[in-house]
């Protein structure tokens, strides 16, 4: 039975496991109470490139959704639905779909009332958009339209505000610790500095967790401005401390050095949230650690095993955190349409689910409390906070 409305689902921005997990409860669910499940492939992409004709194929666009096609993906990483970075509001005139570029001719259009148009169209009464904050935020515009919906937090870097946890967080901590103490062998073989670059814009909690955990002896992370003299000494002082003479360091890619207010970046060029990507802090750590080892280390240089970690945090399956909580979110989202609770967020917040008003995606953003969590002057975490935390310590601050 489908007679009680229909529900769009669509994952947006990066990849990561848990993301086919919470499209599985989701479809599971709302096919079960008498909805009909509507997939939007590739994001908000889906929505601006459909064309409204019965005879057009749109299988590009959206395909339907039934218990067979979301067991099948279920359990595996990534997003069958595929994924994108588009935002229609703003968008390129280069990115406006050729159907439309007679109506659309300004270098930057907003194509709000096209999605509107679209989500008529193939009769969407409810979205569910799964993602990050700036995939988020057009879901909160869609809203302030008139649009019923719900939405669900993704990211690994953990900074979607008003929920202490978003889907693809544990299993980025799992793979770092793992990657990290797989890479001691080469460090500790060549008696090296091991830095790892690890993803974090603008929040320090995927380098902040695995170092709390034991896989290295330093971090730095975005939230403040290190010293790249101190972070040498610190290394050295780990390296000569350990049986085989190598020490590690993570880096966040949103990283910055102290008298330097720039992130790094891989070139000029922007996606349409505005953000160029980033890279590259690694690196430069890496090379200032070799330069200036030798005024720490008896006028010997250290040499160093450099890596950057990217998508292989993000890929292969979920960890068992990330196939839980995308079924516990999938459910709660399908308990607010029920409810005819519309503009929220379904959350976490110190230990408990629950769910917030979508507002909060626009208020401050979410980072390590720098104050509570890291200790500035040793540049790693403080061990001395974990009473009454939740399962990640210093995710509650939201």
């Amino acid at each position: 039975m489908t007679d009680k409305g229909t529900i769009g689902i669509l994952t947006g921005g990066g990849d990561v496991p848990g993301l086919n997990p919470a499209i599985r409860a989701v479809t599971i669910r709302a096919r079960r109470e008498g909805y009909r499940v509507i997939g939007i492939r590739r994001g908000w992409a889906g929505l601006v490139d459909m064309v409204r004709d019965q005879k057009a194929n749109n299988s590009h666009c959206y395909m339907e959704l039934t218990e067979n096609i979301v067991n099948r993906a279920g359990r595996t990483g990534g997003t069958f639905l595929h994924s994108s970075r588009t935002r229609p509001s703003p968008l390129t005139y280069t990115n406006v779909p050729p159907h439309l570029r007679e109506h659309y001719t300004e270098t930057i259009n907003d194509l709000t009332p096209e999605v509107l148009k679209n989500l008529e169209f193939i009769g969407i009464d409810v979205l569910i958009p799964i993602g990050g904050d700036d995939t988020l935020s057009y879901g909160q515009r869609l809203h302030e339209e008139g649009v019923n919906v719900v939405a669900i937090p993704k990211t690994m870097d953990n900074d979607v505000p008003g929920t202490d946890y978003c889907i693809g967080f544990s299993t980025c901590v799992t793979r770092t610790i793992e990657m990290t103490h797989a890479l001691r062998t080469c460090a500790g073989s060549h008696e090296r500095f091991l830095v790892l670059e690890v993803f974090g814009r603008y929040a320090g909690f995927t380098a902040l967790l695995p170092t709390m955990a034991g896989a290295a002896d330093r971090c730095v992370i975005p939230e403040h401005p290190f010293d790249i003299e101190l972070l040498t000494a610190m290394m050295t002082e780990d390296r000569n401390r350990h049986p085989s003479n190598y020490s590690v360091v993570l880096v966040s890619e949103g990283a910055t050095m102290a008298h330097h207010d720039d992130m790094s970046f891989e070139g000029e060029e922007v996606d349409q949230y505005g953000h160029k990507k980033l890279g590259g802090i690694g690196d430069q750590v890496a090379q200032q650690l070799k330069d200036l080892s030798p005024k720490y280390n008896n006028g010997r240089r250290v040499n160093v095993v450099n890596q950057r970690l990217g998508y292989l945090v993000r890929s292969g399956d979920p960890d068992a955190l990330d196939s839980i909580v995308p079924m516990a979110f999938g459910n709660m989202a399908l308990d607010l349409v029920l409810q005819n609770q519309f503009g929220r967020l379904v959350s976490i917040h110190q230990g408990n689910y629950d769910s917030v008003p979508l507002e909060r995606l626009s208020g401050e953003k979410k980072i390590v409390s720098v104050g509570k969590y890291y200790n500035t002057e040793r540049l790693r975490p403080r061990y001395d906070t974990f009473v009454g935390r939740p399962l990640f310590i210093m995710t509650s601050d939201t």
